[in-house]
């Protein structure tokens, strides 16, 4: 029964992941707009893409909240607020990586008002930056929903599972967010990925980047 109900939370997760990369390629937009027309893409896709992403993740939690559960294990005062208190450190630091992002570019609507409003599309990508916490880890919005996520004082095996799922979607689509970066900053992603980390915060190594990265916003996605 564990092992079943863990089954069927991952295979949530993977039905979820898949659809997600899919629908984020570049390929997949461009037959929306064959569909639909290019202007319809280019104003409404992204915030399609959101609202699915969202309606493909209910599933994973659907299951884990409704399936037959365990405890794994019950943390005690005081290390359960030490616990929460971590958990609220994630739940800011995502709050103040959005902050210094366009979050309205990021959830598709400022595409969708530019539409309704007959101004012009595609609107530019946000160009690359390194302020706040992009200084010290290139998917911030990861990192800290890890920290979210995993602190729990109290574990039940179909929320190890989910907690699992979760961390192998964000390498896997760090990873893949990281070629479509590439792909659209091209020698100004390569630069600032060799100085800053990957995942886990650190200070950042010392390179040759232009003077201006700091001066934008990253691009959304992680």
């Amino acid at each position: 029964m564990d092992l079943r109900n863990g089954a069927l939370i991952l295979l949530a997760f993977a039905g979820f992941a898949g659809v997600h990369s899919v629908l984020a390629g570049a390929g997949i937009k461009h037959r929306f707009g064959q569909w639909f027309g290019v202007r319809v893409a280019d104003g409404w896709y992204r915030l399609a893409y959101n609202l699915f992403a969202v309606l493909t993740i209910l599933p994973a939690f659907a299951l884990t909240v409704l399936l037959p559960d365990r405890l794994l294990y019950t943390v005690g005062l005081p290390w359960s607020l030490l616990l929460r208190a971590v958990q609220i450190v994630g739940v800011l630091g995502l709050a103040g990586a959005l902050l210094v992002t366009d979050v309205w570019h990021f959830a598709g609507v400022r595409q969708a008002a530019a539409y309704l409003a007959g101004d012009p599309l595609p609107l530019p990508e946000p160009a690359l930056q390194e302020r706040g916490m992009y200084r010290l880890t290139r998917h911030p919005l990861y990192f800290f929903t890890l920290l979210a996520v995993w602190p729990l004082p109290s574990m039940t095996l179909n929320f190890l599972f989910f907690n699992i799922g979760v961390t192998l979607y964000i390498i896997v689509g760090s990873l893949v967010e990281e070629r479509r970066l590439l792909r659209v900053y091209g020698h100004r992603y390569r630069d600032y990925r060799r100085r800053v980390s990957w995942l886990i915060p650190f200070p950042p190594r010392r390179g040759t980047g232009d003077g201006d990265l700091a001066q934008g916003q990253h691009p959304a996605g992680s």
